[in-house]
């Protein structure tokens, strides 16, 4: 039907409905809401961002850094590698050096060298060698029989009295059981008739050669210090016989090494010098040969 006239509609235009009243409260509370928490992300972001430009900064400073102390240590490195010097081994020295025959005097100092912190002074004078107990060196020109021919020029007599068992009379020292073998291939031209024997512990049994000294008679033993000891300890092999020992003195291994420039091999060899060979030498039964 038609508007009530009674009223008068313009004082109702500023009065809106409460329905609308709500909605506009409603929908300003949220703006004012989101205005409120866009302010503290804002600052979130701002921190973020600072702190990442700070990590970036601290990086790009240890990026630049880091080449410095390595570039640093580098240098250290190089000036110590300069101070430091390298070892000279034996190879080295002897590879520079020319090779000299061996004499009686390099035998004498190894053994004064040797016992000077074992035995007291008079002991040591004991141990001195005369020039008589020793025979004419090699030269580095003989082959080996060449050189015991030299040597032993009545070879041929003294192999015909010797008789004992268990004994040599020429007894040979070298530093391997390779190098015992080279050595009995050379003898062939000087023992003629004589009697040989392998004296190593290489694929040897000490009780096989102990067996093999008591079958016969045997004129020449060739052989490694370490293994002539023990038959000696084990009374496999005596020395009473024996009148000429003869050391492979100037061979060099691979290494260039001696017999005696070899720590193990120079503990056996002193020891068996120690054993009852010094003794004969001083008895004047026994004469050591340099070869």
């Amino acid at each position: 039907m038609g508007d009530d006239l009674g009223d008068e509609w313009w004082t109702h235009e500023g009065d809106s409905d409460p329905s609308e009243a709500e909605e506009e409260t409603q929908e300003k509370e949220p703006t004012e809401k989101s205005n409120t928490q866009t302010k503290p992300e804002k600052r979130k972001r701002v921190t973020e961002k600072t702190a990442k430009a700070k990590k970036k900064k601290k990086s790009e400073q240890k990026e630049c850094i880091i080449p410095q102390k390595k570039e640093i240590g580098d240098e250290k490195s190089t000036e110590l590698k300069k101070k430091r010097k390298k070892k000279k081994t034996i190879t080295d020295v002897l590879s520079s050096s020319e090779p000299k025959p061996g004499c009686p005097a390099d035998l004498q100092s190894l053994v004064t060298q040797y016992f000077s912190d074992k035995r007291s002074v008079i002991e040591q004078e004991e141990l001195r060698l005369l020039d008589s107990c020793f025979l004419s060196s090699n030269d580095l020109t003989h082959t080996l029989s060449s050189y015991l021919k030299q040597v032993c020029p009545k070879w041929a007599k003294i192999q015909k009295q010797h008789t004992e068992k268990s004994s040599v009379v020429l007894l040979i020292v070298c530093s391997s059981a390779l190098r015992t073998i080279e050595l009995i291939k050379q003898l062939t031209t000087f023992k003629g008739g004589a009697k040989a024997i392998k004296l190593f512990a290489k694929h040897i049994k000490i009780e096989e050669q102990v067996k093999l000294l008591q079958k016969g008679v045997t004129h020449i033993g060739v052989g490694t210090p370490g293994r002539i000891s023990a038959l000696i300890e084990k009374e496999g092999l005596n020395l009473r016989a024996l009148r000429y020992l003869v050391l492979d003195w100037n061979w060099r291994d691979q290494k260039l090494r001696r017999m005696v420039d070899i720590p193990e091999i120079k503990l056996d060899f002193m020891k068996l010098l120690e054993s009852s060979i010094l003794t004969g030498c001083k008895e004047d039964k026994v004469k050591i040969g340099l070869f």
